[in-house]
């Protein structure tokens, strides 16, 4: 599980099977059973709530500071926990006046935004 460990950001993962037995496991989810359990039951919730048709692709459980991102992929569940680092306001812009030029016509309007 190499590949996990050279996520960007990762701080711990967890390899399940389809039962939520933990494969493998390392950083801050290692031999988290408990982290497991509960991937688990959020995966058969959200099986229980989507389309019939369609499964998930992926799930991320966002908090503050870190964020879990579950996939399945060869019937194992993946689960990343990583740092997140939470985007940065909206920058406001203050209200502007723009003079708008229809060239169609002769004259010229004032819009405020």
């Amino acid at each position: 599980m190499m590949a996990l460990e050279r996520i960007p950001d990762q701080v711990g993962y967890l390899v399940l099977n389809e039962d939520g037995a933990v494969i493998c496991s390392g950083g801050e989810l290692e031999n988290s059973e408990h982290v497991a359990n509960i991937v688990l039951g959020m995966i058969t919730l959200s099986d229980s709530v989507g389309p019939d048709n369609e499964g998930y692709k992926k799930i991320s459980v966002i908090y503050q500071d870190f964020c879990y991102i579950i996939c399945l992929s060869n019937k194992k569940i993946y689960v990343v926990k990583k740092r997140y680092l939470a985007p940065k306001s909206p920058v406001l812009i203050p209200e502007t006046t723009i003079l708008n030029t229809n060239l169609n016509s002769n004259s010229n309007s004032v819009v405020n935004t």
